[in-house]
């Protein structure tokens, strides 16, 4: 039984570079204060010619994930979080920080009025 839902983190090698190990820290940060159990992280390296999302998904699926948190939209081809994967899980952006939730639009941060 889960007592806090679970987040994945994902970045790109070739967004990142030098700060990779700073965005690592700020994606665990986020993680832990909204409260979610910080699972794996996905690190992408485009030199490796696989689906760039791939992993990612298997990881949320295996994880049973929540929530990926991600540096920024950046890191997602076009600088767009996709949609696809937004169906699947939330995502967060730790810069500007937003939450692509499942529940609404891609851009929605706010919940629905009922």
């Amino acid at each position: 039984m889960k007592y806090r839902p679970t987040a994945v983190g994902y970045l790109r090698t070739d967004v990142s570079r030098a700060a990779q190990l700073w965005d690592q820290a700020q994606i665990r940060r986020v993680a832990a204060r909204l409260g979610y159990d910080f699972a794996d992280m996905v690190v992408y390296d485009p030199r490796f010619e696989r689906p760039a999302l791939a992993r990612l998904r298997v990881q949320v699926t295996r994880l049973e994930a929540e929530a990926v948190i991600v540096p920024g939209p950046q890191h997602f081809e076009g600088g767009r979080v996709p949609e696809s994967l937004v169906q699947q899980v939330d995502v967060i952006t730790v810069s500007p920080e937003k939450t692509y939730a499942r529940w609404g639009s891609p851009a929605c941060d706010q919940p629905p009025a009922l």
